[in-house]
């Protein structure tokens, strides 16, 4: 069974918003933080490291 990963994603950030209960601005600062180093010069470097 293949499952998107966009679904996957949105279950597993349910599940822990759900079971572990993060402050709201935990989650906002780990949102934006990834959204602006996926833009960023160190994006290439980080994807060599997650490699």
């Amino acid at each position: 069974m293949q499952v998107p990963l966009w679904f996957a994603l949105l279950a597993v950030g349910y599940l822990g918003v759900k079971l572990i209960r993060p402050p709201a601005w935990l989650i906002g600062v780990l949102l934006l933080g990834g959204f602006l180093l996926a833009d960023s010069v160190l994006a290439p470097a980080i994807n060599a490291l997650v490699k």
